[in-house]
């Protein structure tokens, strides 16, 4: 009798294997959420230590860059990275985060859900916009881009499409003396040779 209930159980507890694994493997990425907002400890790249903190008030001038031959890489939350969504990396800013891009060639202003970090290398390289970001934001045909990167509390509505690997609504573009203003900032102090190691 044992060895025919053992017999029985077998194709059971192989079924039940196959599941478990089967579950390891879907759990593999983290869902796309805004929560829990994860801050993490300092990290250290290539020798330089990068501290993440709450930075209420972060509005900062420097260069973008893009990446998107990643696909299907886990990005730095636990979320997979799909490079035609509206998305960014960031060095220190929680994750998720939500910035507003504007380019200073342009005007233009896109809002990028944060959930991955870098640039790493270049000091001025403030954040790395994913391929569809650079594409909305017009700077994918340039290997990087002046802009102004500004935290910000968009509606749910907004963060919502972000979530959903959708575009937020369209900002209109910044008024041209602002863009003025910006442009002269950025080439007082973030300009070529400057804030770069």
């Amino acid at each position: 009798m044992s060895g025919s209930l053992t017999g029985a159980l077998r194709p059971l507890l192989a079924i039940v294997l196959i599941s478990a694994l089967a579950a390891c493997g879907g759990a593999r990425y983290r869902p796309v959420s805004d929560t829990p907002v994860r801050v993490g400890p300092p990290y250290t790249v290539r020798g330089v230590t990068y501290t993440p903190a709450r930075q209420p008030g972060y509005d900062v001038l420097g260069y973008a860059t893009w990446y998107g031959s990643e696909s299907g890489n886990r990005a730095a939350n636990g979320e997979r990275f799909r490079p035609g969504w509206i998305t960014g990396a960031h060095k220190t800013l929680p994750l998720p985060s939500y910035v507003e891009v504007t380019a200073l060639d342009t005007g233009r202003r896109i809002l990028v859900r944060i959930n991955d970090r870098g640039p790493f290398g270049e000091s001025a390289r403030v954040i790395d916009l994913s391929r569809g970001a650079a594409e909305a934001l017009g700077v994918r045909g340039k290997g990087k881009a002046a802009v102004r990167v500004r935290l910000v509390e968009p509606p749910e509505k907004d963060r919502a499409a972000l979530r959903k690997g959708k575009a937020a609504q369209e900002l209109p573009p910044i008024s041209p003396q602002t863009l003025a203003n910006l442009q002269s900032q950025f080439e007082r102090g973030v300009g070529p040779g400057v804030g770069t190691r």
